[in-house]
């Protein structure tokens, strides 16, 4: 039998380590959707009840999903993106985030588009199949957020959830366009949270606190949604796991996807300043270190982590109380706070004791490149 070893790849290479922190469970109550008495197209219900030319359907709560209602729902507000370049070209997938009279913001992966950040085209196509040209308002390699924007607008946006609310065993569709094949829907759960996921080339690589999920995602799926049994987006679908068998393969029940609470920090900078920032803990990690957790190697003057006390030679055990295994796990962490956060960072100092320091962390502008 032969011996397959698994590799995580964008939906395009990534690195996976860490282990899993669980979430609280809240369940979420059913809400009420509307539907057009003669398109039967689907519109959330804004204060429960709808108009006379539109008929009350109630979708499920967090334990169950009515898919074909959801999709109906959601389709709208995913479209597909197409980007040439010198380079070639691709396809991934988006979410209208804001929608104005004249203008739609919509949200995708910084991998989808940056190949035509300097050079290229960037070409949207809504699911009635009219398409548009879009222009990059901001992008954050860090997070592998990017926000494009097209010159039309009133179209329907996509509803926000909270991904701080789901839990493992959650039902989710993901919604996207897989090889190009726009408007595909899938269908799963959420298989663990708080993944420490590593994506992109040494040197340039963006980390994710990811929500994993069985449902397929496959190439093409890139920037396209992660949706909950009430049709709100909790995570931009971002990279999976595949099999090392000599080319590459699909969906092996293994993706991820980036937590809308984590990317709409992002997002919203973008939006308001074409740029955004993340948090600053203020050390260095020592890249030769084997052992369980993370070694600080030295400090940045006048940072956090200075300003704690924390020593160089330390090693990371624990942020906030959820322990971190490894360097990744710990930058991970770290990445998936704000600027401005006041954060408990657990060591083991040089002299063998363990020590938990407060630390406030400070913000720098983040990569786009």
């Amino acid at each position: 039998m032969k011996n397959f070893k698994p590799v995580i790849a964008f939906v395009a290479g990534i690195a996976i380590a860490g282990t899993v922190a669980t979430a609280a469970i809240n369940p979420t109550p059913s809400i009420t959707a509307c539907s057009d008495n003669r398109t039967k197209v689907l519109y959330l219900a804004t204060s429960g009840t709808c108009p006379s030319n539109r008929t009350a359907v109630v979708i499920g709560n967090s334990s169950t999903i009515d898919a074909k209602v959801i999709a109906s729902l959601v389709t709208p507000s995913v479209v597909s993106i197409l980007v040439t370049s010198s380079s070639g070209s691709g396809n991934g997938s988006g979410s209208i985030y804001k929608s104005s009279s004249t203008t739609s913001y919509i949200v995708t992966n910084n991998h989808v588009v940056e190949g035509a950040a300097s050079s290229g085209t960037i070409t949207v196509e809504l699911l009635n199949g009219d398409q548009y040209k879009a222009t990059i308002v901001g992008r954050d390699a860090n997070y592998d957020i990017a926000v494009i924007k097209i010159n039309f607008g009133n179209l329907p946006e996509i509803g926000i959830g909270d991904s701080s609310k789901v839990s493992v065993g959650d039902p989710v569709l993901a919604i996207g366009s897989p090889l190009g094949l726009a408007n595909t829907v899938t269908s799963g759960i959420i298989s663990s949270l708080n993944r420490p996921v590593t994506t992109g080339s040494t040197g340039a690589e963006s980390y994710v606190n990811a929500i994993q999920t069985d449902a397929a995602i496959n190439p093409g799926n890139s920037g396209g949604a992660l949706v909950d049994s009430q049709g709100r987006i909790i995570g931009v679908n971002s990279a999976i796991a595949t099999l090392s068998s000599g080319s590459t393969s699909g969906s092996i029940g293994l993706g991820f996807s980036i937590p809308i609470n984590e990317a709409k920090r992002i997002i919203d900078e973008i939006i308001a300043t074409g740029k955004s920032t993340r948090p600053v803990l203020g050390v260095y990690f020592d890249p030769t270190y084997t052992g369980i957790g993370a070694k600080i190697s030295r400090l940045s003057t006048g940072e956090a982590a200075e300003k704690a006390g924390i020593p160089v030679g330390s090693v990371i055990t624990a942020i906030n109380g959820v322990k971190t295994p490894t360097t990744e796990s710990a930058i991970v962490r770290i990445r998936s706070m704000v600027p401005g956060a006041s954060v408990s960072v657990t060591v083991t100092l040089p002299s063998g004791a363990e020590q938990t320091f407060k630390a406030v962390l400070g913000s720098t502008p983040s990569s786009t490149s």
